[in-house]
């Protein structure tokens, strides 16, 4: 730990294996896991076609760069954009990246309409990544403190604002895509109204903008689609997917379809290591597993099981603003701070993380037994309920300290 850098507040817990749903720390102590390293595990630890796929790879050819044809990335990319309905892909290593690409396609569309300083419309409490760019398209101040100045070229609206979106697009001739998250995941779990991707698809279809989606979080199958959009009629111009395309493996990818899939030519974008051999099998064979289970309607059957757990347990808490989400991306927002929920659950041999300092979030691999997910749910219930109990209970001791 001396080595590395204060990037992470790190639990005090080191994981020794996985199997499953299930890990196991240095100690021997074992865990259920429902976060699935933030949305990448949909597969779960030590899946074995996995294991024999990418053995199997590294024995064959790990990385030729892509200065040459490679067979299995040019496999990934039809499998997938044939699951998107996209025309094109660009292979990358994270989702950052991914974004960055997007971002790329729309100054490139934006200058080939003459317009010299492109600008995309953006939404508050949206996350895209960590970098230079897509900090600045990410609406949040803490995030983006110490890295001014900020790349330019972003505008932010509220999320789930359509006349926000119309009054800008009206007012400026800059404008030249939309870019925003299906569901917001960094944001708090939040679920748009049902019509919000359709009406920002006509406004974009009418003043020829860019769709651009970002799928990494809610993409591969998380939320009872393949992709978010898919619930709705929206197909987007450009979209960015990463975290569960390799099941671990750093792997992501820009889809675009129609003008947008053309824009990028040689020599205007590019990455030494993106969609290398390992990469892209590990890509494929997340899909052929996600096939062959038919995980992705799993998800959905696991989301409803789980969430319904939640509220029978939750809804006439005092405390409790919302259970939401889609699928097996699952939020449960408290009106108040709930950070300390996560070590209690370590505690309780339960992985969650807190998103937007009072949203539970849920993010569980999508291979959950229906006992695995009545787990989940009653664990998360206990830990709301016992802290908003003690919560409550301090207070009327403050109140009756403060009587006396």
């Amino acid at each position: 730990m001396d080595y590395l850098m204060s990037a992470y507040g790190r639990l005090p817990v080191s994981m020794a294996r996985g199997d499953g749903v299930k890990l196991w720390d240095d100690q021997g102590r074992e865990y259920l896991d429902a976060l699935s390293g933030i949305a990448v595990c949909g597969l779960g630890h030590a899946n074995k076609a996995m294991a024999n796929a990418l053995s199997d790879q590294v024995n064959s050819l790990l990385h030729i760069s892509n200065l040459y044809r490679e067979p299995t990335q040019e496999a990934l990319g039809e499998r997938l954009c044939k699951i998107a309905g996209m025309d094109k892909a660009f292979f990358c290593n994270s989702g950052a990246e991914a974004n960055e690409a997007c971002i790329k396609i729309a100054r490139l569309h934006g200058h080939a309409k003459n317009i010299q300083t492109p600008t995309i419309i953006v939404t508050d409490t949206a996350f895209h990544g960590r970098t230079l760019a897509t900090i600045a398209a990410t609406g949040n101040e803490k995030i983006q403190t110490g890295f001014g100045p900020l790349t330019p070229g972003f505008v932010v609206v509220p999320y789930n604002d359509v006349s926000a979106i119309k009054k800008l697009v009206s007012e400026r001739d800059d404008i030249v895509a939309v870019m925003l998250e299906p569901v917001q995941g960094e944001g708090g779990i939040n679920v748009p109204a049902d019509n919000y991707l359709d009406s920002v698809r006509a406004i974009c279809d009418q003043h020829d903008l860019l769709l651009m989606l970002d799928e990494i979080q809610s993409g591969m199958g998380r939320t009872g689609k393949w992709f978010a959009h898919q619930h709705t009629n929206a197909q987007p111009d450009v979209m960015a997917v990463a975290k569960a395309l390799g099941n671990g493996v750093p792997i992501g990818a820009c889809l675009a379809r129609g003008n947008a899939a053309s824009l990028i030519q040689p020599g205007s974008h590019g990455t030494t290591f993106g969609g290398n051999p390992l990469a892209s099998r590990a890509g494929l064979t997340v899909i052929e597993e996600m096939e062959k289970h038919d995980l992705v309607n799993r998800a959905a059957q696991l989301g409803d099981r789980i969430k319904t757990g939640l509220t029978n347990r939750l809804h006439n808490r005092n405390g409790v603003v919302e259970v939401r989400g889609k699928g097996l991306m699952i939020g449960i927002e408290l009106d108040r701070a709930c950070g300390e929920l996560v070590q209690q659950a370590l505690d309780a041999g339960l992985l969650i993380n807190v998103a937007s300092g009072n949203v539970v979030r849920l993010l569980p691999p999508l291979i959950l037994s229906d006992e695995q997910a009545d787990k989940i749910s009653n664990t998360v219930s206990d830990l709301i309920i016992n802290l908003l109990d003690d919560t409550e209970s301090k207070s009327d001791s403050m109140q009756n300290k403060t009587t006396t």
